[in-house]
């Protein structure tokens, strides 16, 4: 039958392919050069409970870096700061009032010019309607008579 003996019978699968890597040439590494340090520590014993002894090297602990003290502030510099801050916000605040109190005022001006326009319209609309359809009261100016202050038609 021919057919490879990891495949059951019957079924048809593909061969497996086995791939095998390939090695990489060694490379040669740097020379391992041992640092001695400046001191050599003392070898230290200690005894526990149970009577067993740990022998070992003695390290010291790391000291941090000493802080280094930071120079004084002066006295003025602390009292001239909030006075920077203080000026800084009321000139924030005057351009606020300002930029408010600049569009308020173009408000107003729309505001008027619109009244102007619609109540020049409604004069107008009620000149040109009354000459127009000759409707309403038409007075001789000619004929009128004035009598102490008092007009009459």
């Amino acid at each position: 039958m021919n057919e490879p003996a990891n495949l059951v019978p019957g079924r048809h699968e593909a061969p497996v392919e086995v791939h095998r890597p390939t090695p990489l040439a060694p490379v040669p590494s740097a020379p391992v050069v041992p640092v001695q340090p400046g001191t050599v520590p003392a070898v230290t014993s200690i005894v526990l409970p149970d009577g067993r002894v740990v022998t070992g090297y003695t390290l010291e602990p790391t000291k941090p870096e000493p802080v280094t003290a930071k120079p004084p502030v002066s006295r003025t510099a602390v009292n001239i700061a909030p006075g920077g801050i203080g000026f800084g916000a009321v000139c924030g605040g005057l351009f606020l009032l300002t930029v408010f109190i600049t569009a308020l005022t173009a408000l107003i001006t729309q505001l008027i010019t619109l009244a102007a326009v619609i109540f020049g319209g409604w004069v107008a609309v009620q000149v040109f309607s009354a000459s127009g359809h000759g409707s309403g009261t038409t007075v001789n100016i000619r004929k009128a008579v004035f009598k102490r202050n008092h007009f009459h038609h």
